[in-house]
């Protein structure tokens, strides 16, 4: 047992739920004579998590805290930012309980797959991808980007393939039915960022309903 175990053990517990690289794990372990397999044996024994190649974040079992999707999102890939059914849910204005985490991001594409859940990331050019990006704090402890209710709701519209709205009516059917969104969340809705959204974003003739129906 090396003497230095429940020390780096406080350590590895003061990480906190922050996602932390591979650099930082073997800076810990810097005093054993194999950092990599001090490392490869906590990912065994469940005290880290692998969330990709190269980033980890410390085992709830070690630091008695409950992860946060959002923040591990924000670092699995990027730039990127929580959006679509994710966010929805986060605010508590869809039901569902979301299995996989879906954020827009600048770059390629992309999914990753980890012990914690499914990660998807959507492309989307540069202007758009700016609009309604939120800074959520949670308890002064961490900070991640996620979409305002609004930009996540057209970000569902945007990218998902095959949807048809025309209509009005259409458009409710779609929040009530296939989302069973919160209907009262319409009524805070930021205007200001649907018509960004308008100006910049695809399917523009779906969001001008969703737009219209805001305002009404």
């Amino acid at each position: 047992m090396h003497n230095n175990d429940e020390c780096n053990m406080e350590e590895l517990e003061q990480l906190g739920i922050i996602p932390v690289d591979y650099a930082v794990l073997r800076s810990l372990f810097s005093d054993y004579r194999s950092p990599r397999n001090k490392i490869a044996n906590l990912e065994q024994a469940g005290k880290i998590i692998r969330l990709k190649r190269g980033i980890y974040v410390v085992s709830p079992k070690v630091t008695h805290q409950l992860l946060s999707i959002e923040l591990i999102a924000n670092h699995i890939y990027g730039p990127s930012y929580v959006s679509m059914e994710s966010a929805l849910r986060y605010y508590g204005l869809i039901p569902e309980q979301v299995y996989t985490v879906r954020s827009l991001t600048t770059n390629r594409s992309q999914s990753y797959e980890n012990p914690i859940g499914r990660f998807d990331y959507v492309t989307a050019n540069d202007a758009y991808y700016s609009i309604g990006i939120k800074q959520q704090t949670v308890e002064n402890k961490y900070t991640f980007l996620i979409a305002t209710p609004e930009k996540a709701l057209c970000d569902m519209i945007v990218t998902t393939p095959q949807l048809r709205i025309q209509s009005e009516k259409a458009l409710v059917a779609y929040l009530k039915e296939d989302l069973r969104f919160d209907m009262s969340g319409l009524d805070q809705m930021d205007t200001d960022i649907l018509k960004a959204c308008i100006e910049t974003g695809k399917k523009k003739e779906m969001l001008k309903f969703l737009l219209k129906f805001s305002e009404s």
